[in-house]
């Protein structure tokens, strides 16, 4: 007889502890620090780059080094959030690294300007991302430890991380859009660079203050409340400290008479206290000097590109001026009797010009966009293209290309000129840019030439004119003794660039700032250094 085995039955499965959830209030409130340190990111990233610019410029190189910064402290900062996170889920420790990264950015206002002399030493590319890494990579770090964190917290199911932690990126996401509308159409044009910081560096306080002492689940210890209050007061000393030492900079002997933020840079009128010298500045570096007494300007570009128009073009009544810098140019063509239309990016820049180098603005007609997609719609037709754009140190590269010129000279009536200022150098070797320029024009129009001085400008007259030759000799009687030598010299000195140096400049390769990083590195050198050496006389 078998013996039947007695199956036993197996034992209940343990009933699962219930599911424990964070408190409403706790979840919202970690909702929301997620949303705005992802918004305090894309601030710092923006506002990195536009605190640097003054100092190291706007190329791709900067641009290039402050993204680089930005993703390597994000890759750092989520797996130095994710190790934290699972030795210990508190959220003790992800506040104090918000707490942390907002003291440093504290730091960033007063030790900008030291460390970005000091990478100036190096060459641009590796000069622009020293600084950033210096200044921004550890704040970005710190701030980038949040996101692990917080989906450690949320997870309480394997079943539901795949939504949470969608969940959790998409909000952080939409508070970085939120951060960047915020600096790109109201932080930047409104308010100085300093300030935004030491905003953003507040708010990220704020939130600290909050968890700690309203929101935290468990009432912290004295000890840690203590810590956190130092560390505010660090943050804030340090934010006071910069206020006062280093955001304003005092130049002895000069007088500043305005100064405020704008979408292309820090726009800076300053005036010499023992001499009738009128600089303006954007982003620390000279764009044109002026004589308040005489209303003239003291730069020879000013006078070569009114009088290139003028010499060279047949019949000048109507003119075109892309950049309207402070004025002086297009004032003078409309002196003339010439209709002169002005293409301006920058909407602040009419009011500085208005206010301090007598700017008529109803004598001109100003429109305040970018002069690509004018030229890309314009139905009128000029006598005259007066092209003076630049941002810093450089003009800007779409407006340099094969294309842009094609569209400038079919605004051209016949026999009409385009007259262009750059800073260039026709040393072999250091000519890419002015070589490039000259192949692009020669592209485009009959007949090019080039003048220049020994004061880095170089200035292209393009025209399907030919020959391509003075139609009146150039009237120097209304040249500001400062400049009229230079002047002189420019009219005299028809240069050429070496055949075969430079390439043909198209919207589809357009390598200028590469190949011509060097003298843009020596321009912005020099022209900082000189602001440097002011300040510290």
């Amino acid at each position: 007889m078998k013996t039947v085995p007695v199956i036993q039955p197996l034992p209940a499965a343990p009933t699962p502890a219930a599911v424990q959830t964070l408190p409403a209030n706790l979840r919202r409130f970690l909702y929301l620090t997620s949303a705005l340190t992802g918004a305090a990111i894309l601030i710092v990233e923006i506002l990195g780059a536009k605190m640097l610019s003054p100092y190291v410029g706007t190329s791709h190189f900067v641009w290039t080094a402050q993204i680089t910064v930005t993703l390597v402290a994000l890759a750092t900062g989520y797996y130095l959030g994710g190790w934290l996170a699972d030795r210990s889920p508190g959220l003790d420790r992800m506040y104090v690294c918000i707490l942390g990264g907002a003291i440093y950015l504290c730091a960033t206002v007063p030790l900008c300007r030291s460390v970005a002399y000091a990478c100036l030493e190096f060459r641009l590319a590796v000069g622009s991302l020293l600084a950033a890494l210096f200044l921004f990579f550890v704040p970005l770090t710190l701030l980038a430890t949040v996101g692990p964190f917080l989906v450690r917290n949320f997870t309480r199911s394997v079943d539901s991380v795949g939504g949470m932690v969608g969940r959790l990126s998409a909000i952080s996401t939409l508070g970085s859009v939120g951060g960047t509308l915020l600096i790109g159409y109201v932080l930047i044009p409104h308010l100085p660079n300093s300030m935004t910081m030491y905003l953003t560096a507040i708010t990220l306080m704020t939130v600290v203050v909050l968890y700690w002492f309203g929101v935290r689940p468990q009432p912290a210890k004295s000890l840690a409340k203590a810590l956190v209050v130092v560390g505010l007061f660090a943050g804030l000393a340090t934010g006071f400290a910069g206020v006062h030492h280093d955001v304003r900079v005092e130049i002895p002997n000069f007088e500043e008479l305005e100064r405020r933020n704008s979408n292309f840079g820090e726009m800076i009128v300053i005036q010499h206290t023992n001499q009738l010298v009128r600089y303006y500045l954007n982003d620390f570096l000279t764009q044109n000097t002026y004589d308040p007494m005489r209303k003239q300007s003291l730069s020879m570009f000013t006078y070569m590109l009114h009088g290139l128009a003028r010499t060279y073009t047949p019949k000048l009544e109507r003119a075109l001026c892309i950049g309207l810098g402070v004025g002086i140019v297009p004032m003078a063509l409309a002196k003339d009797g010439v209709s002169v239309d002005v293409v301006e990016i920058n909407p602040a820049m009419v009011g500085v010009a208005q206010r301090h180098f007598n700017l008529e603005p109803d004598k001109l007609h100003i429109l305040i966009e970018d002069g690509r997609p004018y030229l890309n719609r314009c139905t009128n037709r000029y006598d005259a293209v007066v092209l003076d754009a630049f941002l810093g140190d450089s003009s800007p590269s779409h407006l340099m290309t094969r294309e842009a010129f094609q569209a400038m000279k079919q605004v051209l009536n016949p026999n009409g000129t385009l007259v262009i200022n750059s800073f260039g150098d026709l040393t072999p070797g250091n000519d890419f840019f002015t070589a490039s320029l000259e192949r692009t024009l020669q592209s485009v129009f009959a007949s090019v030439k080039i003048h220049t001085s020994t004061h880095g400008n170089v200035l292209f007259v393009a025209s399907d004119r030919k020959p391509l030759e003075f139609v009146r000799q150039p009237d120097l009687t209304q040249v500001h003794d400062a400049a009229i030598i230079q002047t002189e010299a420019a009219y005299r000195t028809v240069a050429e660039t070496q055949p075969g140096h430079g390439r043909i400049l198209t919207d589809d390769f357009n390598p200028v700032e590469f190949y011509d990083a060097k003298n843009r590195e020596d321009i912005r050198r020099s022209l900082a250094f000189r602001m440097r050496d002011k300040d510290s006389d």
